[in-house]
């Protein structure tokens, strides 16, 4: 990606190790529903202690696989409790920093073009562990959104996991776990993520489902949009991002674990329907074609 011309972005705060908000609903990682069925790592089992409604917000690949991600932030740990670009102190961070910036900038143009003001997320940098105002949370939880916080969290040595478990290389797959996790932020701006936990309350479990993984999906094409409008992509970059929505696949998962593919199970929908979605978002850069709903209307 093309960033050298791009300043960090202001919304950003170093929580540093254990800290944060407090009070509000829990959240879990992306793919932690598999955990009811299996392997858990040390940090799901404080997170099983907090389940709610809000798990679909969530966007990281840690619990599912038990591998504690939480090996302190290389460089960091010298801004705990400041925010603002002074906090992008590490290489990962001033990469998330940028890519946050971005998004500011594309999702602003999109909601000025429908003449509304984009109110942005906060990017929280986090080592180990967090108190967000959705509940507790680790490293092993992988990246996350929360919505009373209106702010993306992440402990940036998920990088490494992405890359040398998932084989998810690339400075563009860490690019698109950020606006990924901004895309549920746009889900909650514009009430479609409220709908589909409304969903869940009501519905039966395998409704609920099937609502968080068109949530997701829809998240991906979220993502793939703002890469699209970016401006910043360079040659190779796409691939780097279908990798990554490849390695992330409810299926693709299901099947490294040792499991069996479970389709009535998948909350984040599998690897082909991921890269579909993040390319139909790459092909349009039109939010309105990240309908994955429609089809269930």
């Amino acid at each position: 990606m093309r960033l050298d011309d791009l300043d960090p972005s202001n919304n950003v705060r170093d929580l540093g190790s254990g800290g944060g908000g407090g009070g509000g609903i829990p959240i879990l990682g992306l793919l932690l529903p598999f955990l009811f069925r299996g392997r858990m790592g040390c940090g799901t089992i404080v997170l099983l202690g907090i389940v709610g409604a809000f798990l679909l917000f969530s966007g990281g690949l840690g619990s599912l696989t038990g591998v504690n991600t939480g090996a302190p932030t290389r460089g960091g740990g010298t801004t705990a409790g400041q925010s603002g670009a002074a906090v992008c102190n590490t290489p990962d961070r001033l990469l998330s920093c940028k890519v946050l910036a971005s998004t500011e900038q594309v999702w602003g143009r999109i909601f000025a073009d429908q003449g509304q003001r984009y109110a942005a997320p906060t990017l929280n940098f986090y080592q180990q562990g967090v108190e967000s105002g959705c509940g507790q949370a680790t490293s092993a939880a992988g990246p996350f959104y929360c919505p009373s916080d209106r702010g993306v969290f992440l402990d940036t040595t998920f990088f490494n996991e992405l890359q040398n478990r998932f084989g998810a290389t690339g400075d563009f797959a860490q690019g698109y776990v950020i606006a990924h996790e901004v895309g549920h932020h746009i889900q909650n701006l514009t009430g479609a993520a409220a709908k589909v936990s409304a969903i869940q309350q009501r519905g039966s479990r395998s409704e609920g489902n099937a609502a968080s993984v068109l949530l997701e999906l829809q998240a991906d094409c979220y993502a793939g949009v703002w890469a699209k409008r970016s401006g910043i992509l360079e040659a190779g970059d796409i691939e780097e991002g279908l990798t990554a929505a490849n390695a992330i696949g409810d299926d693709t998962l299901q099947r490294q674990s040792g499991g069996a593919v479970v389709p009535d199970s998948f909350t984040h929908g599998s690897s082909a329907d991921r890269k579909r979605w993040l390319q139909r978002g790459l092909d349009s850069g039109d939010p309105a074609q990240c309908d994955t709903f429609a089809g269930a209307r």
